[in-house]
C-alpha cells in the first residue's frame, strides 16, 4: 500500500482520548485545526480519513523494545521491528542495548539511531548499556553516549541485572550530570541460577526450577534506597510481582524519584500456562500468579506503576521451537500491547483512554526525556504524532501474519479487542486502513542481495 502524495490529512469524527467527536486536520507535521464534526473544510489536495467513532491518541511510546540489530538480524532488524511498532500504534521506541556488539559506545548507539532514521517508521532512541558488554564489571561510556548524535538518556543492562551495588551507585551518580536514568532489570542472579519459571505451586507440580519473587523484590528494594541516597532517577523494568508493587508504592510515598513499568503479558497471563511446557510462555521475568496479575493491574490503575512497556523480544523459530529448558526467554509485544491494555484496563473500567495515553505515551516520553516531541497533547500546534484506534473491533491474533520478523507471540489464537487503523509520524501516515504504508522489505538488504550477498 502506497502513501498518498499529500502531507495533509483530515480525520473525520474522531474521539480524542475517547471523548467528544471532532474533525482534526494534520498539515506540515503538526495539528493545524480541531473543530466540530462537519465544520472543517477539506483543504485542496488533502486526504480525508473517515474515522467516525474511532479513538484518537497521542502516538504511543515504548520505553523497552528489543530490535536485535546489530547481531541478531535473524530475529528482527531495526527496519522490521519499527514497522511492527508503527502497526501497533507507536511513533517512538527505545531500543535496548543487548545487541551484538553491545550498545555500550557512542559508535554503536549512533549506528542504531541512524538505522532508525533510515527506516523512518518511528523515532528510534537507543538505550545505552550501563556496563561494558553487559558484564557488570565496568561502567560503559555513559557520558560519550549521552553526548552522541543519539543523545542517549536511558541506560540499562536489560537481560542482566546490575547486581553489584557499588557499580549501581556509581551509575546512578554518573547519569545525574545529563539528566539520565538507569533502567534496572531487577533479578538477583544467585537467587535465579537455573530458574525456568515462577517459583510456586505450578513449578513444584511440573518439575521446573522456580524463580522466586524475592529475586526481583530484593533488587528493587536495594535500588530505590540507592537512588534516594544519591538523589538520582531510577526506572524499574518489567515489574511482575505484588511485592514489587508494594515496594514502589512505599518508595514513592517516601519521595524517591523512581518510576516503574509493567508489560502487557504480565497484565493478563499467569504461570498456569507453563503446564503444557510451551516455550512461547517462557519469559524473563516469568509469568507470575493470578494474585500478582491483579496487583500489577491495581498498581497501574492507581499510578504506582507509571507505564506499560512491551519488552518486545523477538526470537527465530529455532530458539522457541524446542524443549522448555533450552528455549530462549521472551515474547513479541509491539502489535498487541494496546489491545491487551484495552482488554485488561479499559474494558474492565479501571482506566479511561486518557489514562491509556498517560501510560503508553505521555509518561514513557517523559521518562525517556523525549517529551518535547513525543507524548504531546492532542492540541493545535502540537506535533502530529498520533494513533487512531477502532476500539470496537476485535481481531484474532496469529503470529505468522504479524509485521514483526518473529512469530513468538503468547497471544496466538486469542481474540483481542481494538485495532490500530492509522498511525501518523509528524503528520506522515505510517499506517493507513490498518496496513503499514510503503515497502515491506529493507531497501538496503535488497541492494545487498542484488549484489550477490
Amino acid at each position: 500500500m502506497s502513501a498518498p502524495s499529500t502531507t495533509t490529512y483530515v480525520l473525520r469524527g474522531v474521539l480524542p482520548y475517547g471523548t467528544d467527536a471532532v474533525d482534526v486536520v494534520l498539515a506540515d507535521g503538526v495539528i493545524t485545526t480541531i473543530g466540530a464534526p462537519g465544520s472543517v473544510e477539506v483543504p485542496e489536495g488533502a486526504h480525508e480519513v473517515r474515522a467516525e467513532g474511532h479513538v484518537l491518541l497521542p502516538g504511543l511510546v515504548d520505553l523497552h523494545t528489543h530490535l536485535r540489530e546489530p547481531g541478531r538480524e535473524d530475529a528482527e532488524t531495526v527496519f522490521s521491528g519499527t514497522r511492527a511498532a508503527a502497526a501497533g500504534g507507536f511513533t517512538a521506541v527505545h531500543a535496548m542495548a543487548n545487541t551484538t556488539p553491545t550498545q555500550d559506545t557512542a559508535g554503536v548507539v549512533e549506528q542504531v539511531y541512524r538505522l532508525g532514521q533510515e527506516a523512518g517508521w518511528v523515532d528510534v532512541h537507543p538505550v545505552g548499556a550501563v556496563t561494558v558488554g553487559l558484564d557488570g564489571e565496568k561502567l560503559a561510556e555513559l557520558g560519550a553516549m549521552a553526548d552522541s548524535a543519539a543523545r542517549v538518556r536511558v541506560f540499562s543492562d536489560d537481560g542482566k541485572c546490575v547486581h553489584d551495588p557499588v557499580l549501581m551507585r556509581r551509575a546512578l551518580e554518573y547519569v545525574k550530570a545529563f539528566d539520565g536514568v538507569v533502567a534496572q532489570h531487577a533479578q538477583e542472579p544467585r537467587l535465579t541460577e537455573g530458574a525456568q519459571m515462577n517459583e510456586g505451586v505450578v513449578s513444584a507440580q511440573i518439575g521446573l526450577t522456580g524463580w522466586p519473587a524475592v529475586a526481583e523484590e530484593s533488587i528493587i528494594a536495594r535500588d530505590v534506597l540507592l537512588a534516594e541516597h544519591v538523589g538520582s532517577r531510577l526506572h524499574v523494568c518489567h515489574l511482575s510481582t505484588a511485592g514489587s508493587v508494594e515496594i514502589i508504592r512505599w518508595a514513592k510515598g517516601r519521595g524517591i524519584d523512581v518510576t516503574a513499568e509493567v508489560t502487557p503479558h504480565h497484565l493478563v497471563l499467569t504461570d498456569e500456562l507453563a503446564r503444557d511446557y510451551d516455550p512461547v510462555f517462557k519469559v524473563n521475568p516469568p509469568l507470575r500468579t493470578a494474585k500478582d496479575v491483579e496487583a500489577v493491574r491495581a498498581g497501574l490503575a492507581d499510578g504506582t506503576i507509571d507505564i506499560v512497556a512491551t519488552d518486545h523480544a523477538p526470537h527465530p523459530v529455532e530458539d522457541k521451537d524446542c524443549e522448555w529448558s533450552s528455549a530462549a526467554f521472551g515474547m513479541t509485544g509491539l502489535e498487541t500491547a494496546l489491545s491487551v491494555v484495552q482488554q485488561t484496563m479499559v474494558d474492565t473500567g479501571r482506566m479511561t483512554w486518557a489514562d491509556v495515553a498517560r501510560v503508553l505515551s505521555q509518561n514513557p516520553a517523559r521518562i525517556g526525556r523525549i517529551d518535547a516531541t513525543q507524548g504531546r497533547p492532542i492540541a493545535v500546534g502540537e506535533p502530529a504524532n498520533l494513533t487512531l484506534v477502532d476500539a470496537g473491533a476485535t481481531r484474532a491474533i496469529d503470529g505468522r501474519t504479524q509485521v514483526t520478523a518473529s512469530d513468538n507471540t503468547p497471544f496466538g489464537g486469542m481474540e483481542l479487542p481494538g485495532r490500530v487503523v492509522a498511525t501518523f509520524l509528524r503528520g506522515r501516515a505510517t499506517v493507513l486502513d490498518g496496513a503499514v504504508v510503503g515497502t515491506t522489505s529493507n531497501p538496503q538488504n535488497t541492494a545487498l542481495e542484488g549484489a550477490g550477498r
